[in-house]
């Protein structure tokens, strides 16, 4: 009779099992996130950490199902969308995709540039901001896939940092609790304009390209083809539910940081990340000051590379260039040479008068108006038995896919209501 697993080894196959939706969890909580959720809390105090409850089974919902496109078809969600569906549809995502991702990495070189001068105040925050920039394009193109993918796991236990921060603080925990799982709602523009940056914040459309791809570049990395079993598909299932547990993790935590400290202090307004860093300093300490600083730092070299990498991935893969992490620079010019223009470019946005929070703001209505079709597009490529075979969605997670579909769309239309009113 075989020996059950020690402790070790259930803890290292469970790493080993871990991938793409970790990553993809990790990477959402950005520095343009941690932005939008120290603002959530700022604003309102604890009433928004019910939001971290209600999105973690619909991100879960829509990254699975992306996961399991990458897996059944062996390519990205671009390519299924190109096979199946008119360009046009393509074409309308490479238009919104592009300048959305390009405006979401300016405002988070920016913020890490802010950050790292405030940690180091006599170097100012532009130099940082290129020095970032300049790291992350020879780390893209010198290093293969599988390497990437081991450096983006490490820089996934930053987001572990804000887990920590709260109890630091030691805040009212009773009340934490009711406005965790007794939603609160303010009848207010204000508040409902934070919702509406929460939701898109979290269920963001380029999210679903990178998922579906790394999973399809996990499948062509493997020493021989896997069979495409229940045993395979619950792994991926556990990958990505532990990402975007992760992921919702970090939202809750930094909201409920933000407002144990900034609210209670009477601090209602934050409009950058090095805001919320500053102004916790004096009322939560120097080492929990430090430690959400660190944060915002590896979480912006954690997710600018996932970023700039699915907008990449979206342009290859429809105009039929060479892509891969794990190709070499002279064999996919085109391919890097998109991620460094959309970091190139991004660092741009810091020198031409764009803010942060206007990057935020354009890129929020951008997302926005994205997210709903790509979750309407997603859907029906996993519900298509010519795309997925015996391997379409299930009664629940089409239930749970236009639950989502609802509320980014009536997300979408109250964010233009609030932004053009």
């Amino acid at each position: 009779m075989p020996k059950p697993p020690t402790y070790s080894q259930r803890i290292k196959k469970f790493l080993q099992m871990m991938g793409p939706g970790v990553i993809t969890g990790a990477s959402d909580d950005d520095p343009s996130g941690i932005a939008t959720y120290s603002q959530a809390g700022a604003a309102f105090g604890f009433a928004t950490l019910w939001t971290a409850i209600l999105t973690f089974p619909l991100m879960a919902a829509i990254q699975g199902m992306c996961a399991r496109i990458g897996i059944v078809t062996e390519s990205g969600l671009t390519q299924t969308l190109k096979k199946h569906y008119p360009k046009s549809l393509l074409y309308l995502m490479i238009v919104f995709s592009f300048p959305a991702v390009t405006l979401n990495i300016g405002a988070d070189i920016e913020g890490m540039g802010a950050v790292a001068n405030l940690l180091f105040p006599s170097i100012p925050g532009y130099i940082f901001s290129i020095a970032f920039t300049a790291v992350l394009i020879f780390i893209i193109i010198k290093y293969p896939y599988q390497k990437i993918a081991k450096i983006l796991k490490w820089l996934c236990v930053a987001v572990l940092l804000y887990i920590i921060v709260p109890f630091l603080l030691k805040p009212d925990w009773s009340a934490v609790l009711k406005n965790t799982f007794i939603p609160v709602i303010h009848l207010n523009k204000d508040f409902f304009e934070m919702l509406v940056a929460l939701l898109g914040t979290t269920i963001s459309p380029y999210l679903f390209f990178w998922q579906a791809t790394m999973e399809a570049e996990d499948v062509a990395h493997r020493a021989k083809k896997i069979m495409i079993n229940k045993q395979v598909l619950n792994n991926m299932k556990a990958d990505v539910n532990v990402g975007m547990l992760f992921s919702n993790l970090v939202m809750f935590f930094i909201i409920l940081t933000a407002g144990a400290t900034l609210f209670t202090a009477g601090i209602h307004k934050i409009d950058t990340v090095e805001q919320a860093a500053k102004a916790l300093q004096p009322l939560a300490g120097k080492f929990a000051y430090i430690l959400f600083a660190v944060g915002i730092l590896g979480t912006g070299m954690l997710a600018i590379p996932v970023l700039a990498g699915s907008v990449s991935y979206i342009m290859a893969e429809t105009f039929e260039w060479k892509e891969g992490l794990d190709s070499k620079f002279n064999e996919a010019k085109p391919f890097y040479g998109t991620i460094a223009v959309s970091l190139i470019v991004g660092l741009c946005l810091n020198f031409i008068g764009i803010t942060p929070i206007q990057a935020l703001v354009y890129t929020a209505i951008l997302y926005g108006l994205t997210a709903p079709v790509m979750i309407a597009v997603v859907l029906h490529i996993c519900n298509n038995k010519k795309v997925m075979g015996e391997f379409t969605n299930n009664a629940l997670q089409n239930t749970l896919a236009i639950i989502t579909l609802i509320l980014m769309t009536v997300s979408a239309i109250a964010l233009l209501y609030f932004q053009f009113k």
